[in-house]
C-alpha cells in the first residue's frame, strides 16, 4: 500500500510540477503584457488623474486576463484563474492586494512545509530512539523471562525433592519406631524369661542345698561308745550333688549376666533410637523451613514472571505502535523531505515573479527586472 500510495504521490509531484512550470510561464506572459512599453505608458497615465484612460487601462487589463485564464484553465489552476479575473475585473489597488495576498499565502505555504519539514525529522527522530529503547526493554524483559523460568524450574525441582526427603525421613522414622517396638518387646520377653529361669534355678538349688546341708549335719554328729562295726561305705555327696549345684549355680549367674546384658542393649538400643528421632526430627525440621522458603521464593518468583511477561506484551505492543507510527509519518512525510528543496525554490521563484508583477504594476520598467536578472 506504501509502495503503491509512494508511485502515485511522485506521479503527483511529477504533475504539480508540470502545473506550476505552465503557471509560472502564464505569469511571465502576464508580466510580459503588463511590462510593455504601451502598459508603462498607460500605467502612467493611469495613475495620473489629469489623464485618466479607462478604456487603454481596461484593454490591457483583459489581455493579461486572457493569458492567465488560458493557462489556468488549461493547468487547471484555482489560483490564476481568481488572479486573473482580479486582473480583469479589479482596479489595479485590488489586483495589488491580490497579489500581495497570494505572496502571503506562498510564504505562509513555506514557513508551514518548513515547519512540517522539522517536525518530520524530530518526530522521525524521536521515533528511532523510542523504538531502540523500547527493544532494548523486550529484551532485558526476555532475559529476565529466561531467569526467572530457570529459576522457577531449579526451585521446583529443589522443593519436590525436599518433599522426597522429608517424606523418606518419616518413613524411616516410623519404620525405627515400629523396630524399636519389637525389640522391646523381645527384651521384656527375654528379661522376664531370664528372670523366670533364676527364680526357678534358685528354687531348685535352695532345695538342694537344703537336703545337703541336713545330710551333712547328719554325718557329722558321732554316737557314744564304742564305733559300730564296719558296714556301708560313707555316703560321699561331693562328687555328685556339689556339680549339679554348682551347674545349676553357673546357669543362675549366666541368667543375670544375660539379663543385664539385655537391660544394657534395650539402653543402649532406646537411645540410639532416640538420638535417631531427635536428629531426624531436627533434619526435617530444616528441611521443612527450607522448603517453605524456597516455596516462598518460588512464588514470588512465578508472581515476577507473570508481571514480566505482561510488561513484554505491553512493550511488544508499544514496539507494533511505534511501528504504524512509523509508517504514518513515512506517508505523511516522504514526499514532503524528498521534494522540500525543489519546492521550496520553486515557492521561491513564484514569490519573487509575484512580486516583480506587483512592482511593474506599480510603475516599475520591466527591463529593470531583465537586467536584474
Amino acid at each position: 500500500m506504501l509502495k503503491d500510495k509512494c508511485s502515485n504521490t511522485d506521479a503527483e509531484w511529477e504533475e504539480r510540477q508540470k502545473t506550476r512550470q505552465l503557471e509560472m510561464e502564464a505569469c511571465s506572459k502576464a508580466l510580459a503584457v503588463l511590462s510593455s512599453d504601451d502598459a508603462h505608458d498607460l500605467f502612467t497615465k493611469t495613475f495620473n488623474p489629469a489623464f485618466l484612460q479607462t478604456n487603454q487601462h481596461s484593454a490591457q487589463r483583459s489581455r493579461a486576463s486572457e493569458v492567465l485564464s488560458r493557462v489556468a484553465k488549461k493547468v487547471n489552476s484555482p489560483r490564476l484563474a481568481a488572479l486573473a479575473m482580479k486582473v480583469k475585473l479589479d482596479a489595479f489597488v485590488r489586483v495589488k492586494k491580490a497579489i500581495d495576498d497570494m505572496v502571503a499565502a506562498l510564504l505562509k505555504e513555506k514557513a508551514d512545509e518548513i515547519k512540517h519539514k522539522d517536525f518530520c525529522v524530530d518526530e522521525f527522530n524521536t521515533n528511532q530512539l523510542q523504538t531502540e529503547k523500547k527493544d532494548r526493554e523486550k529484551e532485558d524483559l526476555i532475559a529476565k523471562i529466561e531467569d526467572l523460568e530457570m529459576t522457577i524450574k531449579t526451585l521446583t525441582s529443589d522443593i519436590n525433592r525436599l518433599k522426597s526427603e522429608i517424606n523418606e525421613m518419616q518413613v524411616q522414622m516410623k519404620r525405627a519406631g515400629e523396630d524399636r517396638e519389637l525389640e522391646n518387646k523381645e527384651f521384656q520377653q527375654t528379661v522376664a524369661d531370664q528372670r523366670a529361669t533364676q527364680k526357678l534355678l534358685n528354687a531348685a538349688l535352695e532345695i538342694l542345698k537344703g537336703f545337703y546341708d541336713k545330710k551333712e549335719a547328719a554325718f557329722v554328729q558321732q554316737p557314744a561308745g564304742p564305733p559300730p562295726p564296719p558296714g556301708f561305705k560313707e555316703y560321699k555327696k561331693a562328687g555328685g550333688a556339689g556339680g549339679v549345684m554348682g551347674m545349676i549355680q553357673q546357669i543362675i549367674n549366666d541368667a543375670k549376666a544375660m539379663e543385664a546384658d539385655a537391660i544394657r542393649s534395650e539402653e543402649d538400643a532406646q537411645k540410639a533410637y532416640e538420638d535417631f528421632v531427635k536428629e531426624t526430627n531436627a533434619s526435617i525440621e530444616s528441611k521443612t523451613k527450607e522448603m517453605i522458603n524456597k516455596t516462598e521464593e518460588n512464588a514470588k518468583a512465578e508472581g515476577d514472571l507473570t508481571e514480566t511477561n505482561e510488561a513484554k506484551e505491553n512493550a511488544l505492543l508499544e514496539l507494533e505502535q511505534l511501528s504504524n507510527y512509523n509508517a504514518e509519518l513515512h506517508q505523511s512525510c516522504d514526499f514532503v523531505m524528498k521534494n522540500f528543496d525543489i519546492r521550496q525554490t520553486a515557492r521561491d521563484e513564484e514569490v519573487d515573479a509575484l512580486k516583480q508583477a506587483k512592482a511593474i504594476l506599480s510603475g516599475a520598467k520591466f527591463s529593470d527586472f531583465l537586467q536584474m536578472a
